[in-house]
C-alpha cells in the first residue's frame, strides 16, 4: 500500500492547502494538531450535546471543517472551542499531514503502557517513515509533558505502545491479565472483546479503512449487541476468546510478522482483507459512539453522511 496516498478517510478536501502549510517535521505537526482537537474525556471538559458530537466526525475533511477558524490551523485556540476528538482523531490529522507532505504514514492501534503504572490504556499513534525506518510518534501528547516514553520516538511492546496483535497474542498465551487491557482502571470496557476488536481495527487502519475506535462492521460485530460499548462489554467474562478465535489469531500473527519486515505476510494481509467479508467494512458500518448512541452509517454518503 502507498501511505503517501490519502484515502477516503485522511482526505482533507478543501483543506489540502491549510495541511500543506504546516511544518513538514512531526514535533510541528503534532503541536498544530494540538491546536486543532480537544480529547472529549482527558481535557476534563464538560461539552454539550452538540459539541460531543464531533468525536464521530470520522473523515478528517469534517474535522477540518469544525475548526472555528478560517486560515491557517495554526491560529490560537482556547481549549474550549477546538474540535471535540480522540486520540484517533489526533493521530489521523496527524497522518493526514504528513501524506500532504508526501511523507509515507499510516495509524496505528494498540495499548498505551504510559498513562497509568500497570495498565494498559486504549490508544492510536502515528507511524511514520523517515527514509530509512518506521517511527512511532504520540501527537496527542505534548513532547514536553513528562510522559515516561519518547513521545516522538515510541516504541512498540512495554513502557510503549502494545499494538492490538501483541495485546492478542499475549492474551491467547495467557502471558497477561487481559482486564489490564482498556479504556481505564478504571473503567468496565477493558478485556479480551476489546483487545479482539482492536485487533480488526489495527487491520483495517493498516488497509486504509480509518474507522472510529467505535464503528462496528463484519467480524467486529462478533459478540456484541446492539447496546453501546459500556453495557455491553461490562459482562464479557475474562477467558472469553471470541468467536472463531482462529481467525483473530491468524491475522495477529500476519500482522506481527508484517511489523518484523516479512513482505509476504504482509501481502498476505492485503490479500485476506480484500477477499473475506469478515475482515473489511461494506457499505455499512455500525456506529457504537461514546454519547451513548448506537446508529448506522452509510460510508458511501462520505464526510456527508449524517451524525445523529
Amino acid at each position: 500500500m502507498d501511505y503517501t496516498r490519502q484515502t477516503a478517510f485522511s482526505d482533507p478536501g478543501r483543506h489540502r492547502d491549510r495541511l500543506t502549510a504546516l511544518p513538514g517535521d512531526i514535533a510541528g505537526i503534532g503541536a498544530v494538531v494540538r491546536n486543532v482537537l480537544v480529547h472529549y474525556r482527558a481535557s476534563g471538559l464538560d461539552f454539550p450535546p452538540d459539541r460531543l458530537a464531533e468525536i464521530d466526525n470520522r473523515w478528517v475533511s469534517r474535522i477540518l471543517d469544525s475548526f472555528p477558524f478560517d486560515g491557517p490551523l495554526s491560529t490560537p485556540c482556547p481549549e474550549q472551542d477546538r474540535v471535540v476528538g480522540c486520540c484517533r482523531d489526533y493521530t489521523l490529522v496527524s497522518v493526514a499531514a504528513l501524506r500532504a507532505h508526501g511523507v509515507p504514514a499510516r495509524s496505528r492501534i494498540g495499548f498505551a503502557d504510559y498513562f497509568d503504572a500497570g495498565f494498559h490504556g486504549d490508544h492510536v499513534i502515528v507511524e511514520w517513515f523517515d527514509g530509512s525506518r518506521w517511527v512511532a510518534t504520540d501527537t496527542q501528547l505534548d513532547p514536553g509533558a513528562g510522559f515516561p516514553v519518547d513521545v516522538l520516538d515510541v516504541p512498540f511492546g512495554p513502557g510503549g505502545l502494545r499494538t492490538a496483535a501483541q495485546a492478542w497474542r499475549a492474551f491467547r498465551r495467557e502471558e497477561d491479565d487481559p482486564l489490564r487491557y482498556g479504556v481505564g482502571p478504571g473503567s468496565p470496557i477493558r478485556g479480551p472483546l476489546m483487545i479482539r476488536h482492536y485487533v480488526l481495527a489495527e487491520l483495517a487502519h493498516r488497509m486504509g479503512d480509518e474507522l472510529l475506535l467505535w464503528d462496528l462492521w463484519g467480524d467486529s460485530l462478533a459478540g456484541l449487541g446492539p447496546e453501546p460499548f459500556l453495557e455491553t462489554w461490562a459482562s464479557v467474562p475474562p477467558d472469553w476468546p471470541g468467536d472463531d478465535p482462529e481467525l483473530i489469531d491468524e491475522i495477529a500473527d500476519l500482522l506481527l510478522a508484517a511489523d518484523a519486515g516479512d513482505q509476504p505476510a504482509e501481502r498476505k494481509l492485503a490479500e485476506r482483507y480484500a477477499t473475506d467479508p469478515r475482515l473489511y467494512p461494506g457499505d455499512v458500518i455500525s456506529c457504537h459512539s461514546p454519547r451513548e448512541v448506537v446508529y448506522e452509517v452509510d460510508l458511501r454518503w462520505g464526510r456527508f453522511a449524517p451524525v445523529p
